[in-house]
């Protein structure tokens, strides 16, 4: 029997259309003064660099499972460039940006339905660039978070109960750690917390809700449990427009077109490099052969793991980096495929204990010297454990706080929306039962 689809997620779309004529009011004078044409350019491109991102992990997760959930998978990752995108203008960057309230949440009012956005002074953070693209720029890091999430429960969830699950974790998950970690009164940044370009927001918080995710939604039928990817190329070439995309990611947390992007791009491109290495090496090492997936699943551990400390470190450094996150995370893999846990792409093994190791590096090789943005101290390798501690502290306040509000989230969800699939959809393949499309195989 085919599933109604509720009037409630229609009507609240045309509840703010209608706010957002209603609130648009008419706009001042955007601010000019000490903008840089170049800064602008390059955040321009770095934004579109970003969204880029969410198209190639569709693509990456899409190859990797079974040919009759391809779809439906990238589109789980698709989805969220539209839903995300409204609730960052409604209340999403209000509540990750706005003023603060007690560095814990921002005022959901400061920018509600992005009014007074356009007209505002530059982020004190980035005062080179208009709000707005500061904005749009942060808007892609918040597109991806709840993708992230989407591969641990690959093949079992359903369509209308993820979408509702994504609004929730984007809202009460993402957004706060944004504002403890990015906004100047956040707690976490003023604890001295560094994180260049989300290791802690971005992965840590997705694999940590991914891991909460594939526990509260159990195993898939066993008859689906183990299937040989749909389509490696497309995990190729969803690689490949990750690594491209990243640039956007790490190099563009720097803000402005300078020195520090371009260090931050050189961390980005050595640590990807040496963990898809380090990840076949190992690999051939415990006696396997070396394959496309373990590169591709390696180069995006690297990108993950650098994220955090790519405008921190130097770039020899990114090469130990890569290479400890890829066997680190390799080894997780492994310990995940002989427990009961079906986290289906192994998410937190590589997004959740990559950003971990990605955090902890941060903690032991920043260097004052890369980024004199850094009052927090030197790293531990430097012989100061200040940042280290701190890293250590903020790190169990992440995981803490994103494992086991998802949980919640999850309970929550279910209870308005019940979260999986039955078992004769899953047969049948979410493609057809969530969407009625099918992947024509040659």
């Amino acid at each position: 029997m085919k599933e109604k689809l509720s009037i409630v997620p229609f009507s609240m779309l045309v509840i703010i259309s209608v706010l957002g004529v209603a609130l648009s009011g008419v706009p001042g004078s955007m601010p000019t003064e000490d903008l840089n044409s170049g800064d602008v350019a390059w955040m321009l491109a770095a934004t579109g660099l970003v969204l880029l991102m969410t198209p190639g992990l569709a693509l990456f997760y899409g190859g990797m499972v079974n040919a009759k959930n391809v779809i439906s998978t990238m589109l789980q990752s698709f989805i969220c460039m539209g839903v995300i995108s409204i609730l960052w203008v409604v209340v999403g960057f209000s509540l990750a940006f706005g003023d603060s309230i007690g560095g814990f949440i921002g005022d959901p009012r400061t920018y509600f339905m992005f009014n007074g956005v356009l007209e505002s002074k530059p982020w004190p953070l980035a005062a080179t660039i208009p709000l707005v693209l500061f904005a749009f720029f942060q808007l892609k890091f918040a597109v991806i978070t709840p993708a992230l999430i989407t591969g641990s429960f690959s093949e079992r969830i359903r369509f209308t109960s993820y979408i509702l699950l994504a609004c929730l974790f984007s809202m009460f998950i993402y957004a706060p750690i944004a504002h403890w970690t990015w906004h100047p009164q956040g707690f976490l940044f003023n604890m001295g917390v560094l994180d260049f370009a989300g290791g802690t927001v971005v992965h840590i918080s997705a694999g940590c809700a991914a891991l909460a995710s594939a526990m509260y939604l159990g195993k898939r039928k066993t008859d689906q449990m183990h299937t040989t990817p749909a389509n490696i190329p497309f995990v190729l070439i969803g690689t490949g427009l990750l690594w491209f995309g990243w640039f956007g990611f790490n190099a563009g947390s720097a803000v402005s077109a300078s020195g520090l992007a371009a260090s931050a791009f050189a961390t980005t491109n050595t640590a990807a490099a040496a963990a898809g290495l380090a990840w076949i090496l190992f690999d051939a090492f415990r006696g396997k052969k070396p394959s496309a997936m373990g590169f591709c699943i390696g180069v995006v551990v690297g990108l993950v793991a650098i994220t955090p400390a790519a405008g921190f470190v130097g770039i020899s450094v990114s090469i130990f980096i890569g290479t400890i996150a890829a066997i680190i995370s390799n080894l997780a893999v492994s310990w995940r495929g002989r427990t009961s846990l079906d986290d289906t792409l192994d998410v937190f093994p590589c997004h959740g204990i990559g950003g971990m190791v990605g955090m902890l590096m941060t903690g032991i090789f920043a260097h004052q010297g890369i980024n004199p943005g850094n009052t927090t101290g030197n790293g531990l390798f430097y012989g100061e454990t200040k940042l280290f501690l701190i890293h250590l502290t903020a790190l169990g306040i992440v995981v803490a706080f994103s494992f086991l509000g998802t949980f919640v989230l999850l309970k929550i969800t279910d209870l308005i929306s019940p979260l999986r699939v039955s078992p004769e959809d899953e047969s049948i393949g979410l493609d057809v039962s969530q969407h009625e499309e099918k992947l024509l195989v040659a």
